[in-house]
């Protein structure tokens, strides 16, 4: 695993940890700008991306994470060499896990500005809250869901809440139910889970299906080019395995 940490001179800088020495971390949860906006891996390794709209995120994550007395932190974006499929790879399964593992989680929503109280004492954000593109995404969900400190902010780095202020909004904008919120997934059928991402949208179709493996505890080879189709039918499969009787065959998830 991978993170960041910031340089005297205002810079990032990325170490390697290994296995259990891997120390106290904030993680970003945030919905990706265009491919050529996001810092990547390669930026960072040399020292280019701080003209990109996503380099504000990093420096967003490096003083919150500061702020919270957490040394290194971690971005998706340039934390992983996507151009290696087998770290790819690793770092998927190991998503939920990573975000479980998180001292603090930050949502960065960049369609959320804050404003002052109006004359019904509403708090302007929170319509812009409701419709927030990070609630449309397929990857977020576990974001949501795996960490127990997840903190809300806006695009100018004013904290909204955390997921516990703001459940009950949270649980009406996502129908994910409270108990799900506060980390008991285990008490949810497979069909449950599922449903928490059914309506989510990824710009690869096969995200549908991968993003929802660690809410699962599954562990599964990623095969881009496969299809959503055949990606449902592995997890099914594996699901089935694990299970004493079936939660249901492949017309439960998908359309065969």
């Amino acid at each position: 695993m991978r993170l960041l940490s910031s340089d005297a001179d205002g810079s990032f800088s990325l170490t390697r940890f290994e296995g259990n020495n891997i120390p106290s971390y904030a993680i970003l949860s945030h919905v990706w700008e265009a491919n050529d906006q996001e810092v990547t891996y390669q930026d960072l390794d040399n020292h280019l991306g701080s003209s990109k709209t996503g380099y504000r995120k990093i420096q967003f994550c490096s003083k919150q994470a500061e702020r919270d007395g957490l040394r290194y932190f971690w971005v998706d974006s340039c934390c992983i060499d996507k151009s290696n499929s087998t770290e790819l790879q690793t770092a998927i399964n190991s998503m939920f896990r990573w975000y479980k593992n998180a001292a603090k989680c930050y949502v960065y929503l960049f369609d959320v500005s804050t404003g002052k109280r109006s004359r019904s004492s509403d708090l302007l954000w929170e319509t812009a809250f409701r419709r927030s593109k990070w609630f449309t995404r397929g990857w977020t969900v576990q974001e949501l869901l795996a960490p127990r400190s997840v903190d809300f902010f806006s695009r100018d780095g004013k904290q909204l809440g955390n997921k516990d202020s703001l459940e009950q909004q949270i649980h009406e904008i996502t129908g994910i139910a409270v108990e799900a919120l506060r980390g008991n997934l285990s008490h949810f059928s497979n069909d449950e889970r599922r449903m928490w991402a059914a309506k989510r949208e990824t710009t690869v179709e096969e995200d549908q299906v991968y993003c929802l493996l660690g809410i699962f505890d599954v562990y599964l080879p990623l095969i881009y080019g496969e299809g959503r189709n055949h990606a449902f039918r592995r997890l099914q499969d594996d699901l089935d395995k694990r299970s004493s009787h079936t939660q249901g065959d492949c017309t439960t998830w998908i359309s065969c």
